[in-house]
């Protein structure tokens, strides 16, 4: 787990993932194939024939049945994806649902999802579906409001015991309050975690440098209970604040991140400046901050953001060409990376998309380029809690 050799993250931001901000598009969700059914949505499911809803029994840890004619908690469960048709059916106990082969009866006893507690998912377009387990054979209700995995071949879509109306109660980019800790850790050693973030943008003027240190430090010690090879990552205070101070701080010795957020806008500083002026600050003032870091032999250092605008009112494309180049140029020599904000947005600078279809940022022509055409996606999820600790992951 972690970048291998020199590699280094170059990325984008998935704004707007979790947390909602009106001018990131909501365009960001479509094309993703069962889009309504993310990791975390909850779901009902009601026989069609019985007319009752699947309940685990006292909300988890004992037997299945296909009894209740109103769904509550014990009739809900949380989805935990696969991949886009196989899913795994989480109860308000924690325990997931589970039949050990053909025939066998479903209870709600599993500790942790595995194959046997993992179902593939098939759709109709009236909210039906099928639920079918790895080894083919369909999830029936029977007569006796028992839920079984014998259902005789091919089930259609009419009136019988395998289908089932699917209710979708939350989901993830419905309801962010429904998202419990627990979720998070089942990546604590998934290969496709990064790092977790403790905090983002912290504030300079309401947020003591002591208090946010020591955060950081129990931030640390917490997600090194449950990974030693994430890499932790902590923001620098936002506003009047030194970078170094956070660098400097002491708060883990093995894969800790120092995150930095450069805008050119957000300050009067920047108000006047001229495209040349604010390629000039780049060199001046982030190269030689960068610099020094880098070589202060701390932690790693990653700009989690920046974006190719200013506040330059007559800039040419040219200019944005400029501006974006010399970015690219300084902010690839940042130990851990770079990450661009956002993937889409209406404001068409910030919109990452937008700028390389209209060729306005062009990754290939910094001229002490790095390899970038394996630009990853970064879905930063802010404010979770975990073990007590806000936290954001990087995946």
């Amino acid at each position: 787990m972690g970048l291998h050799g020199d590699s280094k993250v170059r990325g984008v931001n998935l704004g707007g993932w979790l947390v909602v901000e009106g001018w990131i598009k909501p365009s960001l969700f479509d094309g993703i194939p069962n889009g309504d059914m993310l990791d975390g949505t909850q779901v009902q499911l009601k026989s069609v024939t019985l007319e009752k809803y699947v309940s685990a029994e006292n909300g988890g840890g004992m037997n299945v049945s296909v009894s209740r004619e109103v769904a509550s908690s014990w009739e809900t469960f949380t989805l935990w994806r696969v991949s886009e048709s196989e899913f795994q059916f989480r109860t308000l106990q924690g325990q997931f649902l589970t039949c050990d082969g053909e025939g066998c009866s479903f209870s709600a006893t599993a500790e942790s999802p595995s194959t046997l507690e993992t179902f593939y998912i098939e759709k109709y377009n009236n909210g039906r579906v099928h639920i079918k387990t790895m080894s083919g054979t369909y999830l029936q209700a029977t007569v006796e409001n028992q839920l079984i995995a014998d259902y005789p071949g091919k089930p259609g879509w009419d009136d019988n015991a395998a289908t089932f109306e699917m209710t979708i109660i939350t989901s993830w980019q419905m309801d962010m309050h429904t998202i419990r800790p627990k979720r998070f850790l089942r990546y604590a050693r998934h290969p496709a975690l990064l790092g977790i973030e403790l905090l983002n943008e912290p504030s300079a003027a309401t947020v003591p440098l002591d208090i946010l240190v020591s955060y950081y430090n129990q931030g640390y010690q917490t997600v090194r209970k449950h990974s030693s090879t994430a890499y932790v990552i902590v923001c620098q205070r936002i506003g009047n604040a030194d970078p170094s101070e956070v660098y400097h701080a002491n708060i883990g010795s093995r894969n800790l991140v120092v995150d930095l957020h450069y805008y050119n806008l957000f300050d009067n500083f920047f108000v006047n400046m001229s495209a040349v002026d604010n390629i000039q600050f780049i060199y001046k003032s982030r190269e030689t901050q960068l610099e020094a870091l880098n070589s202060a032999n701390g932690p790693l250092v990653f700009i989690g953001e920046w974006v190719n605008e200013w506040n330059v009112t007559s800039g040419s494309q040219k200019d944005y060409q400029d501006f974006g180049r010399v970015q690219l140029e300084v902010y690839n020599a940042a130990s851990f990376g770079w990450a661009y904000w956002t993937l889409k947005n209406d404001r068409p600078h910030w919109d990452f998309e937008w700028n390389i279809r209209n060729n306005y940022l062009q990754l290939g022509n910094s001229p002490k380029k790095q390899n970038v055409n394996g630009l990853v996606l970064l879905g930063l999820i802010s404010n979770k809690i975990v073990d007590g600790q806000k936290m954001s992951m990087i995946l």
